[in-house]
């Protein structure tokens, strides 16, 4: 995710229905229909997910149970050993405006933060929605292969 970013809607209402089918459990890496990492918990689900078929291949979206304020900017920050906050304003948002949704050409950052830190806090506006990364560093990994297979 970087300030240049350009969301594609159409990518935002794919990973909506993705979200939508997702049970609440730990981190998951699947490579079909695209490459695909999600984690479910109480309070939201968050999914990436990677098509080489498209502009921006890389998208992030974050369902939430109540809709995501209109705020300006989004951004993620990671916390533990690597942590860092990335910022973005090109965020769009669907499904009643419960899914936040930011699509980029590269997610070095993103994957870099839920790889190596403990925790990662979406925020937009007053919202705040955490996600714990226990777990998570195995299946980015594989998420990481995956995207460089299908790039090839």
């Amino acid at each position: 995710m970087q300030a240049c970013a350009h969301p594609l809607f159409a990518a935002g209402a794919a990973i909506s229905l993705l979200i939508m089918t997702m049970s609440a459990v730990g981190w998951e890496f699947t490579p079909r229909p695209v490459c695909t990492l999600s984690h479910g918990t109480e309070s939201a689900d968050l999914v990436v997910t990677f098509d080489p078929r498209l502009a921006e291949p890389y998208a992030i979206a974050v369902t939430a149970p109540e809709p995501w304020p209109d705020a300006p900017i989004f951004s993620m920050r990671f916390d533990g050993p690597r942590g860092q906050t990335i910022v973005t304003n090109r965020q769009t948002l669907s499904n009643s405006g419960r899914t936040l949704t930011v699509t980029d050409t590269g997610f070095g950052n993103v994957l870099n933060g839920l790889e190596f830190n403990g925790t990662a806090t979406a925020l937009a506006g007053d919202a705040a929605v955490p996600f714990p990364l226990d777990g998570a560093a195995p299946e980015v990994q594989a998420f990481r292969a995956c995207t460089t297979a299908q790039s090839a």
